[in-house]
């Protein structure tokens, strides 16, 4: 047995840095599929899932929510871990957890046995997203093909982020609803053989004891945070105990955390990382991107079916080029990066998604496909353009040692920027479509009152009252709602502008010439197939020839990517 261990170790080392780190993209490449479907599949199947266990409305509301929660909330924690242990180690237990709450999930017989398995399903997705990109970093030494690669990984997640909804429905019209948990088994059944014979081992800086005070005081922290915003995006109020209470310890606890990573000699994340332009402005740039588009795709999709009439079927076809425009700006996105830069790269996927933000403005009553559809293909493949470059610059500028951390980041500003943008373009929705059902001639000032909550809302009182009345109601609610749509894309695309001068602090030109340093400067030394690149311990790696562009990341979907990204996601 030993022997066997011994021999793939020693094939992998020896074919780690050749022709077969496509192979290794690959696997990673169903990592992220496998996590990006989970993120978006269970959505299709929750009519299913409330028949059959009869959950009540917060426990059905977890079974939606924990797996995002707590796969967001621990992204630091296993980040840093697989810097410290092996990330190949953290990214082989997250198959093996993946699949284990999987089956436990798929037969669930209570709503309380799911939301446990769901969390289970969130510390595995945890485990794998970080420890991907890190692997994928150290694979890929060069920067341009490290670019290419991402490209490649960022396709995936859009794949991921579109097949989920569709396959849920495949599964859930032939089987059962526990069907779309039982996909994930075979795959993973797959990837830990497949995982253990061609993955690398890496490390990160190993130096001074793993800080698990702050890895749980982070994990903490996080959760109260994405509680609170996710509150906030569910239209809950404010200052309401739960909502103001999970935001407030989140934020005393990040607080706390970022105090002792200063203090600490090795700290589980060096925050000296936010001191490069680079850096700090990536992650900014990628909390604007979703802030300011995951909670319009939400609303587009209830302008789609509440206010054209389509079914969730043919929303779903008319949201796809939306998709497909995403995987051809990831493919092109390493090309286009090394021929552009980030700074020029980024900013024009802010302002191309702004444009097409401004240009489905004239959206109104009345269907105009050809709109949507030159509207969605912008909407598209701006965001893909805009998060590859942010995203690439970001993991680029983190000293190898800290990968696995920066993965994290990335991550968490993708989930964070989410939560957020439901929650400010949803209220920003609800003050603009809330006014105009006010009073409604005819509508008695209690229903009027009721169907400004929501669209949906408002059809359901106008199908109670009826008549006249009814048809009045119906009529102003759907004005209102377009009028509100118009209102949310404005605000949208100011963000997007605003992201789009803030991302003109990224560096001109994409530099592949000077291998990465550490936060204090000094080279960095890859630990996996890198090191087949370097002619004596320490060496500097040497890059290998370049065959396309650039660095590591995941894109994820409103990923909740997602998750990724991701979205990780369906954006």
């Amino acid at each position: 047995m030993s022997g066997t261990t011994t021999a793939a170790a020693r094939w992998r080392r020896e074919t780690g840095a050749g022709a077969n780190r496509w192979v290794v993209l690959v696997v990673l490449c169903v990592s992220l599929l496998l996590v990006a479907i989970d993120a978006t599949v269970l959505h299709v199947a929750v009519p299913a899932v409330t028949e059959d266990l009869k959950p009540g409305a917060i426990e059905l509301l977890w079974i939606v929510d924990v797996y995002p929660l707590v796969c967001a909330s621990l992204l630091i924690l296993f980040g840093t871990l697989g810097d410290r242990i092996g990330r190949r180690r953290v990214l082989l237990l997250g198959y093996a957890l993946f699949g284990v709450a999987s089956g436990i999930a798929a037969f669930s017989g209570n709503a309380q046995l799911l939301i446990a398995a769901r969390a289970l399903l969130g510390i595995g997705g945890a485990m794998i997203m970080p420890a991907t990109l890190s692997i994928l970093r150290d694979v890929f030494p060069d920067r341009r093909e490290r670019a290419l690669a991402i490209g490649i990984w960022s396709a995936v997640a859009a794949v991921g982020a579109a097949v989920g909804p569709l396959l849920g429905g495949f599964l859930v019209e032939h089987f059962w609803w526990g069907s779309v948990f039982l996909v994930n088994i075979p795959l993973m059944i797959v990837s830990l053989p497949v995982g253990r014979l061609l993955l690398p081992e890496s490390h990160g800086d190993r130096d001074g004891p793993w800080d698990v005070v702050g890895a749980l005081m982070a994990a903490a922290g996080l959760f109260g945070v994405v509680l609170g915003v996710k509150r906030l995006g569910g239209g809950e109020a404010p200052f309401g105990p739960l909502t103001l209470g999970s935001l407030l310890v989140g934020a005393v606890l990040m607080t706390v955390f970022v105090r002792r990573q200063r203090r600490r000699a090795h700290p589980l994340v060096d925050l000296r990382m936010f001191a490069r332009p680079a850096f700090s402005t990536s992650v900014g740039c990628i909390v604007l991107a979703m802030l300011a588009l995951v909670g319009l795709e939400l609303i587009a999709a209830q302008y789609l079916q509440l206010v054209l009439g389509l079914s969730p079927l043919q929303t779903g076809l008319r949201l796809l080029p939306l998709t497909v425009a995403a995987m051809a700006a990831g493919l092109a996105g390493a090309k286009l990066l090394r021929r552009f830069g980030p700074r020029a790269m980024v900013s024009f996927g802010f302002c191309l998604t702004a444009a097409a933000v401004v240009t489905l403005i004239a959206m109104g009553r009345n269907d105009n496909a050809g709109l949507l559809l030159f509207g969605f293909v912008l909407l598209g493949f701006g965001l893909e353009t805009t998060l590859f470059g942010a995203y690439e610059s970001m993991l680029s500028e983190a000293p190898q040692a800290q990968s696995g951390g920066a993965a994290a980041i990335g991550e968490t500003s993708y989930q964070l920027g989410a939560g957020m943008g439901i929650a400010l373009l949803g209220s920003v929705m609800n003050a603009a479509y809330a006014p105009g059902l006010a009073s409604v001639p005819g509508v008695p000032a209690a229903d009027s009152a009721a169907a400004g909550h929501s669209l949906g809302e408002a059809y359901q009182i106008a199908d109670r009252l009826g008549g006249a009345s009814g048809d009045a109601l119906r009529q102003t609610a759907r004005d209102s709602f377009v009028h509100g749509l118009h209102v949310t894309l404005l605000v949208s695309a100011g963000l997007l502008l605003l992201g789009a001068v803030m991302a003109l602090r990224l560096p001109r030109i994409m530099d592949c010439g000077t291998p990465a340093t550490d936060a204090a400067g000094a080279p960095a030394r890859a630990t996996g197939p890198a090191d087949v690149l370097t002619p004596a311990p320490g060496a500097v790696p040497v890059p290998v020839p370049a065959t396309g562009p650039a660095d590591p990341v995941a894109l994820p979907v409103p990923r909740e990517t997602t998750e990724t990204a991701e979205s990780r996601v369906s954006a």
